[in-house]
């Protein structure tokens, strides 16, 4: 491939990949911003007990309002895995036994601020963009199929900015039934509904886009631009509360930490307006000249008619069931998705302020740990996009699950005997590392090829079963790590080993049911499935 060709299609690859810098960016601006948002929302609630009467029932009234979407949102994919009848009576056992569970252990609770209550809303309110990832992610097929892959990106885009400004200002921009609390939830909503778009249609676009040889490479630089964009967002908040009080950073800096995040949405709402629609969306609405042009540009002119060839044999074939492959690769998906989340990644990019306080730092120090964290996330992610075609995705994700599950034990041990500092962050430091390696980026580049086109829509389901697990650990950690009972008993060490438990079970999970995709075409990915 001429030079000029391969630098267009990582000029593409560029801009697509601000959609991971954006997700990025918008799932760690909470991070420097936990200790602030619980002192100016939760400490309210505490000092105020009418305050806290409705602020309660409004968390009630969001939450079961996210269960419908969600219960909706997956309703409607069991729909594409089962027959009717099958699909509807899980879903009505789903409905009956979840429900019963839902109101008598949560919603028939009275209105008084418990410690666990206090810590569920906290939970919620920093993972409360992952409901909307949900959702982005679970929309993302129809969006990548009725509009396209780049205008479903411009709509994120879109989302991105509104959230950035609502979120900064939830008590100016509130626009909702209920308080400030209520309107943040909502606003870090919309913004995950963007990062579920973009996690769906970035790594799609790319690897649609990408020559078999590279795509590897250039699917995995959505991952870097993923912890790119952390890195970026951690020296802001950095800069935000470097030499300020306390109590300017509980009132107005994680204002700023919010709002910062609409000048990335911007560029790259501009950026996007610059790039072309996908070939395989153009075959799919019938502009095959459209696509040729494409091709064109990017293969070269000897190329680009074979490749055009290729993608229409492929689409030439009606969408199958999406078990027409049978299950296996469905649940591989699947699992890949939910074992990424399950070794407990957010947490730490999520909590790192608020656990490097825990160890006895000051907020400056504590933060400036963070970008640590960052540069580390970043530099082994960059080791990944070089390997990743060399030595294929299995190898990396086994050495990443193995190094993962040494260091999050061993964290929970440095917690529990009480030996912080240097150890713990040694350990963090690991296993972030071995993540950025491992099953950060790859997990992206699997869910990117594994799924035949003809059933490229379960690629939604994985994303949004990823988001899923993602919340589910998120939420959980507070009520984990903030327990009294627990941290009388483990120092705080217990939730580290239960991810270290999960780390040891994705190693296995890879070894075992995984195949290699390495330099297979998009369409030779169909006939591994096939052969099963």
């Amino acid at each position: 491939m001429a030079k000029l060709n391969k630098s267009g299609i990582v000029l593409i690859t560029i801009v697509a990949s601000l959609g991971g810098l954006l997700f990025g960016y918008d799932t760690a601006v909470i991070s420097g911003a936990v200790g602030a948002l619980e002192n100016y929302f939760i400490g309210a609630l505490e000092t105020d007990k009418d305050l806290a009467i409705a602020a309660i029932f409004q968390f009630k009234v969001i939450i079961s309002i996210c269960v419908i979407a969600l219960v909706i949102l997956f309703s409607s994919f069991l729909l594409k895995f089962f027959s009717k009848s099958k699909a509807y009576l899980i879903i009505g056992l789903f409905v009956l036994i979840g429900g019963a569970v839902y109101y008598f252990q949560f919603l028939s609770l009275p209105g008084v601020l418990t410690e666990n209550l206090k810590n569920s809303i906290l939970g919620f309110m920093v993972s409360s963009a992952l409901v909307g990832c949900i959702i982005g992610a679970s929309l993302g097929d129809n969006v990548a199929n009725s509009i396209g892959r780049r205008n479903g990106l411009l709509i994120a885009a879109m989302l991105f900015v509104l959230s950035a400004i609502g979120s900064a200002y939830p008590d100016t921009m509130n626009i909702f039934f209920g308080d400030s609390l209520s309107a943040f939830i909502v606003y870090r909503i919309i913004g995950g509904m963007g990062v579920g778009l973009a996690s769906m249609l970035a790594p799609l676009y790319i690897a649609e886009m990408a020559p078999p040889k590279i795509r590897g490479k250039l699917v995995s630089f959505y991952q870097l631009a993923i912890v790119s964009g952390m890195m970026v967002v951690y020296f802001v908040n950095y800069f935000i509360v470097q030499g300020q009080t306390e109590s300017w950073i509980n009132t107005s800096g994680w204002r700023y930490m919010f709002l910062s995040e609409g000048i990335p949405a911007t560029i790259f709402f501009l950026a996007l307006l610059l790039v072309p629609k996908t070939p395989r969306f153009q075959v799919m609405k019938g502009n095959e000249k459209d696509a040729l042009k494409v091709l064109t540009n990017l293969n070269g002119p000897d190329r680009a008619p074979g490749v055009l060839e290729e993608i229409k044999k492929s689409f030439g074939k009606k969408k199958a069931h999406w078990l027409y492959f049978g299950g296996t690769v469905v649940v591989i998906g699947l699992l890949l998705s939910i074992f990424q989340q399950f070794v407990g990644i957010n947490v730490v990019l999520y909590y790192a302020p608020e656990i490097f306080r825990g160890m006895g730092m000051e907020t400056d120090a504590s933060i400036l740990q963070t970008i640590i964290v960052g540069a580390i996330n970043m530099i082994f992610t960059v080791v990944a996009i070089s390997t990743v075609d060399k030595f294929g995705r299995k190898k990396l994700m086994m050495i990443g699950s193995a190094v993962m599950a040494i260091s999050m034990i061993g964290l929970g041990f440095a917690l529990y005997l009480e030996t912080t500092g240097i150890t713990a962050l040694m350990f963090m430091l690991f296993y972030i590392a071995a993540f950025a390696m491992s099953w950060g980026p790859v997990v992206w580049v699997l869910l990117s090829e594994i799924f035949p086109n003809s059933i490229k829509g379960v690629m939604a389901v994985a994303v949004a079963v990823q988001w899923l697990a993602n919340l589910l650990v998120s939420w959980t950690f507070p009520m984990m790590n903030n327990n009294s009972d627990l941290v009388a008993m483990f120092n705080n060490g217990f939730p580290y080993w239960i991810y270290g438990i999960m780390a040891i079970l994705s190693g296995l999970f890879i070894w075992k049911f995984v195949p290699e995709t390495k330099e297979k075409t998009l369409e030779e990915m169909e006939n591994i499935w096939i052969s099963k």
